[in-house]
């Protein structure tokens, strides 16, 4: 390359004289393409003699800017050029290139002058901009801020500076001796860094191209403290013992000094000061940072005071200076312990012992010297006592406050004896102190009042509660004795004779079997008393109910037999339904569901006849008395409770079915009656089941007809004996004492089309009835009935069910005969 540029140089001299120069411009980061001048135009040439003549562009930068058009002779842009990289801060950038031409060989020289464009934004070098500024600054205080910087030339680079609003500050322009200017922060009002330690404020700077461009920075103000506070240490005065034999490095002292200032205003650095003479500078070491004042060398001879002063120095602009004095006594080396004896020790002391009462008396002593022989003596302990100094070496261990044996019942007092020796030596002597029972406290019951709840009729001496009360005290003062205070109840009886309370458990128990229909409730007093001295006492009241049982039958009050016989009531024949008879009165001396009542009737003459009011107890008739109905009926009421077991009561009732009450009264002292004359409904009953059982028979009879003309020889057996039966039951019926025949009919089950009935007629018990026992069919109790010469008219039926759909029938037949 450097051969190529030496050919090149002397070909320029050799055609020196017929070389030209072509001056062009163009503005930066123009694009590629675009053309800035015409070659051949300039150098007056045809645009075809550039290819004859073998045109080159040699270029001295490494990128090809710009090149030759061939064809039309143009200079065109190859790569964009950015002026601020080709030639930073000239004023004025110029691109040079050599033109060479052959046939005849030329050599011509282009200039390109590279013009500025506002491509470039400001920019601040240093960013964001912090100041320090103090609060004691009056106005008109002014701060350089930093200049920004423009790549552009001209109006591109021209900056122009704002600042945002602030009432503390505003922005002005200094100018230097070049004539150069940079923007200055004046300071407008006084900071206050209490109110405000940090401001925060926005420089703006804009430069003069179109369009504009700008750039921010940030500028921070922080108020600087002024250094106003000098260090304070925490005492004036810093004084020590150290023995004579204190080793090097021992600390001596910690002092402290605080100064309210900030950051370096506030930092103490600590220093012996040049008040201290000169030949104790070298005794002491005082570290800067943290105060400590250590032994450097030995301190001389013993019960000598050494006196120096420390001094505390800020770091300020102005550093401010305070001291403070260090006193160091050398005393003698302290070797003996102190030593602690006990005088007077009292064994125990009684909890209601008042503030001052002595409990020991102790005396102290040490065998050193001086400040090792002064003996100080303290006490360490969680109850109220404290340690008094008699006189001399003679101490008294005294209460403080009151004591509580409840609480706490023994202390463990530590007593300290140390001496002023350095380090100081101690001896330490533990007392126990026994705090004494004293009866101060009353018992206790749990609540004022109690409740007992006891059930009526109970046994002798049954246990019926407790009563129980605490005493917190011990010994004889906590034992608790119980006594009932006698007093009268409402009833006027002494709750002595009621109840007894048994004096070490407090158990009540009864005296007396208690009634509820008597005797309620009551309440008594029972008295809890320790056995201190003097002895305390609390008092419970004993709320005692009775509570009821079922132990009283319900009493009739009405009706009421007279005379032995029974109450008969007169009823109408003529009555309606729902006549009222009567109505039975009763009561129950008991309470509660106890003495609950409900009426109902046990036995009647005739139960359809009668009904009673279950609650009220109001015998009324059940439905109309008919004319068949007993003129004597008699009705048995029976009262019961709802007690658990129910008790009851009954009474007997007559009733006179008649529309004219008789003089005289029958008398219903007789038997039940059996129920007299068959009411209507049991006859339409009766009658029903005769019609069936007659249309039963007659299609049994029919079907055995039938079957018997089929079989004309037939002749069972059971049918002749059927007929010597019937012959023995005529023979039985012929009997003179015969007056009545029973005929019962049961209905085996119930078929669909089969009827089966058991009859029995024979003599009863009391030979007025006739028994027979066997199965016969309709037609064959019709034969019977016809064979014994009984006319039986049907007087009463009556039925009864029984389980499942077995029926009962009886059928009582009555028929008088003579003799």
């Amino acid at each position: 390359m450097m051969g190529w540029m030496v050919a090149v140089l002397c070909l320029w001299v050799s055609c020196d004289a017929a070389a030209k120069q072509l001056e062009y411009s163009v503005l930066e980061e123009t694009q590629r393409g675009v053309a800035i001048g015409n070659v051949a135009a300039d150098l007056k040439l045809p645009a075809s003699s550039l290819s004859l003549r073998n045109f080159r562009i040699l270029s001295h930068h490494h990128e090809p800017y710009f090149g030759v058009d061939l064809g039309s002779g143009n200079v065109v842009v190859r790569e964009p050029a950015d002026r601020e990289r080709l030639c930073g801060t000239k004023a004025s950038c110029v691109l040079t290139c050599e033109l060479m031409f052959e046939d005849p060989l030329e050599l011509h020289k282009m200039r390109v002058h590279v013009l500025d464009t506002n491509d470039n934004s400001p920019h601040f070098p240093a960013g964001d901009v912090q100041l320090h500024i103090p609060e004691f600054l009056t106005p008109g205080a002014r701060f350089i801020l930093p200049n920004a910087q423009d790549a552009d030339e001209g109006s591109n680079g021209m900056l122009s500076y704002s600042l945002s609003p602030n009432q503390h500050f505003r922005l002005d322009m200094g100018s230097r001796v070049d004539g150069s200017e940079y923007p200055e922060l004046v300071l407008e009002k006084a900071l206050d860094r209490e109110q405000l330690a940090t401001h925060l404020l926005v420089l703006t700077a804009q430069d003069g191209g179109l369009p504009v461009r700008s750039a921010d920075a940030q500028v921070t103000i922080i108020v600087v403290d002024t250094n106003d506070n000098a260090p304070v240490f925490e005492r004036s005065v810093y004084r020590t013992k150290v023995p004579e034999t204190v080793p090097n490095g021992t600390v001596l002292f910690q002092v402290r000094a605080s100064d309210p200032d900030e950051g370096s205003n506030g930092e103490v650095w600590y220093s012996l000061s040049n008040s201290t003479q000169a030949e104790l500078r070298h005794i002491f070491h005082v570290h800067p940072k943290s105060g400590e004042v250590q032994v450097a060398a030995s301190l001389g001879a013993p019960e000598t005071l050494l006196e120096a002063y420390i001094e505390a120095r800020d770091e300020g602009a102005f550093g401010l200076v305070s001291t403070a004095k260090l006193l160091v006594e050398v005393t003698d080396v302290n070797d003996h312990a102190p030593e602690v004896d006990f005088m007077t020790i009292s064994n125990s002391v009684p909890e209601d012992a008042a503030p001052g009462t002595v409990i020991a008396l102790l005396s102290v002593k040490d065998e050193d010297l001086g400040p090792n022989g002064r003996v100080i003596c303290s006490m360490s302990s969680r109850g109220p006592f404290q340690l008094k100094a008699s006189f001399d070496n003679y101490y008294s261990l005294l209460t403080d406050g009151p004591l509580d044996h409840e609480q706490i019942s023994e202390y463990q007092v530590l007593i300290t004896a140390s001496d002023g020796g350095s380090p100081p030596l101690s001896t330490q002597r533990t007392l126990t102190v026994s705090i004494a029972d004293v009866n101060d406290n009353t018992p206790r019951f749990p609540q004022p009042q109690q409740e007992i709840f006891v059930a009526e009729n109970n046994d002798l001496g049954a246990s019926l509660g407790r009563v129980f009360a605490q005493d917190p005290d011990q010994g004889k003062n906590g034992l608790v004795f119980y006594e009932l205070l006698d007093t009268v109840n409402s009833e006027g009886m002494p709750a002595s004779s009621l109840v007894a309370v048994e004096p070490s458990s407090g158990d009540i128990t009864a005296k007396t079997s208690f009634d509820f229909e008597k005797l309620r409730g009551f309440h008594f007093q029972v008295e809890g008393r320790d056995s201190g001295i003097p002895p305390r006492s609390s008092i419970v009241t004993v709320n005692l109910f009775v509570v009821d049982r079922n132990d009283n039958a319900p009493v009739i009050l009405f009706p009421l037999p007279r005379n032995g016989s029974i109450p008969v009531e007169a009823v109408p024949r003529s009555a309606r339904i729902g006549h009222l008879i009567t109505k039975v009165v009763a009561e129950d001396a008991d309470s509660g569901s106890n003495a609950w009542l409900s009426y109902h009737i046990s036995q009647a003459s005739d139960s359809s006849l009668f009904r009673i009011s279950a609650d009220v107890g109001e015998l009324r008739t059940a439905r109309l008395v008919l004319s068949t109905d007993a003129v004597k009926q008699r009705v048995v009421v029976v009262v019961q409770d709802h007690g658990d077991p129910p008790l009851s009561s009954s009474v007997i009732l007559g009733v006179l079915l008649s529309n004219s009450v008789p003089q005289v009264l029958p008398e219903f002292e007789d038997v039940w009656e059996p129920g007299g004359q068959l009411s209507t409904r049991n006859l339409y009953l009766v009658i029903a089941l005769a019609c069936i059982s007659f249309l039963f028979l007659g299609c049994l009879l029919f079907f055995m007809c039938i079957k018997l003309s089929q079989s004309p020889g037939y002749c069972s057996q059971s049918c002749c004996h059927s007929s010597e039966d019937l012959r023995y039951g005529r023979k039985m019926a012929s009997n003179h004492y015969m007056t009545s025949a029973t005929v019962d009919v049961t209905t085996v089950e119930r078929l669909t089309q089969t009827y089966l009935y058991r009859a029995s007629l024979g003599l009863g018990s009391n030979h007025n009835s006739l028994l027979l026992h066997g199965e016969y069919n309709a037609a064959d109790l019709r034969n019977l009935a016809t064979g014994v010469r009984l006319n039986l008219p049907i007087s009463c039926i009556q039925i009864r069910n029984r389980k499942g759909d077995h029926t009962n029938v009886n059928v009582m037949v009555s028929k008088f005969y003579g003799i």
